[in-house]
């Protein structure tokens, strides 16, 4: 390792991790008040965020910096480092880790800051223009705490330089440019990804409710939220219609609104079956991807044909969520935008790619 650079333990990034969450809580009970220094810069993030983007909100940015509280628990994130012992033996001398971020909701790059932070590793990060103030001001706050960061995190400018691996979220048109440029480099690459639902009809009303957060949290934009389901071959969506009415706020919303009403006129206007939700819109289609303010959904008749469909299309889903155990694994209603720690995008054990250097 460079003498130059002094390596932080496991345990205490946990320390400062767990110091951050407590910045943060107090940020999202209190960010009216803003009468600490840390508040100031995360208002100042979030305000800049909101300026600059019309689909990240005050409300939007709150839910990422809740999700970051919920995944860092102390007992979490023990449990996590424990998984890989070499954390706690002598590491390799730090790595340069470009990490090129998508920016589709607030802080969706977080999980690989973390794990390139405590793989003993260095951060070299390329923020998406759309969110380009929250991280940094994260890495001031991590600063602050403890100095020994500004040697292992760096922002780049236009052009990444000085790596040695790359980690690269992005579009699938951006990912094959990512594979042809990243290509001498240890590397992964992820491209666009999409989360269903496979309902059963037997769904509780709290349930349905639960699903639509996975549906409408960030205006539906985020890999891990749900655009397409799957329903009974003779589902009636009247209840279901109903339940996500708890969600038609997010119709005051501009830029979501002008989504909704732009899609319903074209289906109107192309004389394609679909059924108004009133704030959004269900479309029977085979596609797992669907736009803002529409909702796919496919009818089954039986579940075998669900666990073929799942089977063959992995490398297009993020995660399934549902009720129905044994046939593929699946998430709990309205846990999609919870992400835990082990969570791991695209199902690729981010630490392990690390440890590997």
């Amino acid at each position: 390792m460079d003498e130059k650079i002094i390596p932080i333990t496991t345990d205490d990034h946990i320390k400062n991790f767990i110091k951050l969450t407590e910045v943060l809580n107090h940020f999202i009970h209190h960010n009216t008040i803003c009468n600490l220094p840390e508040d100031i810069i995360l208002q100042t993030a979030l305000s800049e965020s909101v300026r600059h983007n019309g689909f990240f909100t005050p409300e939007t940015v709150m839910h990422s910096m809740k999700s970051i509280v919920y995944m860092l628990e102390e007992c979490k994130l023990r449990k996590w480092t424990d998984t890989y012992p070499w954390l706690t033996s002598n590491r390799k001398t730090p790595r340069k880790v470009a990490v090129v971020m998508a920016g589709n909701i607030p802080l969706v790059g977080f999980h690989d800051f973390l794990c390139v932070l405590m793989s003993g590793n260095v951060f070299i990060g390329k923020l998406s223009q759309s969110d380009r103030f929250l991280l940094p001001a994260i890495t001031q706050i991590l600063i602050q705490t403890d100095a020994r960061y500004k040697d292992f995190i760096c922002f780049a400018g236009d052009k990444l330089q000085g790596f040695d691996a790359v980690i690269a979220t992005g579009s699938n048109n951006t990912s094959r440019y990512f594979d042809y440029y990243f290509e001498k480099y240890p590397h992964i690459i992820r491209s666009h990804r999409n989360s269903l639902a496979v309902l059963s009809g037997d769904e509780t009303r709290e349930q349905l409710q639960l699903l639509g957060n996975d549906i409408f949290s960030y205006f539906g934009l985020g890999c891990r939220n749900v655009s397409c389901i799957f329903v009974p071959e003779k589902y009636d969506f009247e209840e279901f219609t109903s339940a996500m009415q708890t969600y038609s706020k997010i119709n005051e919303h501009n830029k979501y609104r002008n989504n909704y009403d732009y899609f319903k006129t074209i289906f109107i206007m192309n004389n394609q079956p679909f059924i108004d939700g009133g704030f959004f819109i269900l479309k029977e289609d085979l596609s797992i991807n669907s736009p803002v303010a529409v909702l796919n959904f496919q009818r089954y008749s039986c579940l075998d044909a669900v666990t073929s469909f799942v089977e063959s299309n992995q490398e297009k889903i993020q995660c399934v969520v549902g009720g129905l155990q044994g046939r593929f694994y699946t998430i709990g209603y309205g846990k999609a935008q919870c992400p835990e720690l082990f969570d791991y995008a695209d199902n690729i054990d981010t630490m392990e790619f690390l440890y590997k250097l």
